[in-house]
């Protein structure tokens, strides 16, 4: 379930008033930024959601900053004083715990959500990848696949999921059984298909592979080693997105043409990682933004904001009409945003 939080400022006679709270929605552990005038007046900054205390990193009298707490549920996020003047926004609810994703999460055409417990490299987990129900239950699907990295859907509804260990994609069943799919991939890590079935595999090494429906194997592009992964999207206009932390404190997402050629699409994300486009075109964009972590939506014009808030955020995916589900180094949130997602791949 998704709660809407109101955020709600007491105020006296005189009243505090609120211009603008940023952004639009956030998790447990992420902050809203609220700006207006005479926010706390001669009291000592205080804030709750429904009178469970959330912590004020900045009180001042144009600006404040508070941090969602864990446990926030529906209710009022309330600053000092007397009287109401509310704003609406929401917060996520955790939905499943004990993962370990370390890229998109993939939702099917039917609800069903798939994240992984990958491991540290060279370690076998239990489980490789879960099913989240529409009960909200995680059900082991995988359980032989080693360091569980990339996840995508073909055209048909089959998964796939690759391994950064041995270089593998991997075809899973209804039932869980995994298959090879295609094997020799470097350092596999993100994964997408095109509208063609086209199979996009990202080696961190620097390689990005297409392989044919036949499985037929071609180098389509290379670019700079990212220290972690390459994070792949398939966009509205047919050309693949790709985004891979370097060292660099000031990232790229980089478009590629069907012929390969790469370009820079946006620059200027701390560690950019999962990626998902809406049906408008926008994309959104697991990164930090002018130091705020989260998830950054780029325009189709290559304009940025940070969208929603939160910490330890690696992949983003949609769900229904109006849901986004984000996956953490440890967890999933489902949170309402009122923006339909674009269909897979």
């Amino acid at each position: 379930m998704v709660q809407s939080i109101v955020v709600t400022l007491r105020k006296k006679t005189s009243g505090p008033q609120i211009s603008t709270v940023t952004p639009a929605a956030a998790i447990p552990g992420g902050e809203f930024q609220i700006r207006g005038s005479a926010l706390t007046g001669d009291q000592r900054p205080q804030a709750t959601f429904g009178g469970v205390f959330a912590p004020v990193v900045i009180g001042s009298e144009s600006l404040m900053i508070v941090k969602v707490p864990e446990g926030a549920r529906r209710g009022e996020l309330s600053l000092g004083g007397a009287e109401d003047v509310a704003w609406t926004c929401d917060i996520g609810i955790q939905i499943a715990d004990d993962l370990h994703p370390v890229s998109n999460p993939v939702v099917d055409v039917y609800g069903n959500i798939y994240a992984t417990k990958s491991g540290t490299a060279g370690q076998k987990t239990p489980v490789s990848v879960y099913k989240i129900e529409s009960n909200l239950r995680p059900r082991p699907l995988v359980t032989d696949v080693m360091n569980a990295t990339g996840l995508a859907l073909d055209n048909s509804g089959l998964l796939y999921v690759s391994s950064r260990h041995n270089g593998t994609v991997y075809q899973v069943s209804p039932s869980g059984n995994a298959v090879t799919y295609v094997e020799g991939m470097g350092v596999a890590t993100g994964i997408v298909f095109d509208r063609d079935d086209n199979l996009y595999v990202g080696d961190r090494s620097g390689t990005i592979f297409k392989i044919s429906r036949d499985r037929q194997i071609y180098v389509f592009t290379t670019l700079e080693r990212s220290i972690s992964a390459y994070h792949l999207a398939m966009g509205p206009d047919g050309f693949l997105y790709v985004s891979g932390p370097t060292t660099s404190s000031f990232d790229v997402i980089h478009r590629v043409s069907p012929d390969g050629e790469v370009s820079v699409f946006y620059r200027g994300l701390g560690r950019p990682q999962g990626m998902v486009f809406d049906v408008t075109g926008n994309l959104y964009v697991a990164a930090s933004l002018a130091g705020r972590r989260g998830v950054v939506r780029i325009t189709p014009d290559a304009k940025a904001e940070l969208f929603l808030s939160g910490p330890s955020i690696v992949g983003v995916a949609f769900m229904g009409p109006k849901s986004m589900i984000l996956a953490t180094n440890n967890a999933l949130f489902r949170v309402d945003v009122g923006i339909e997602g674009r269909p897979l791949p």
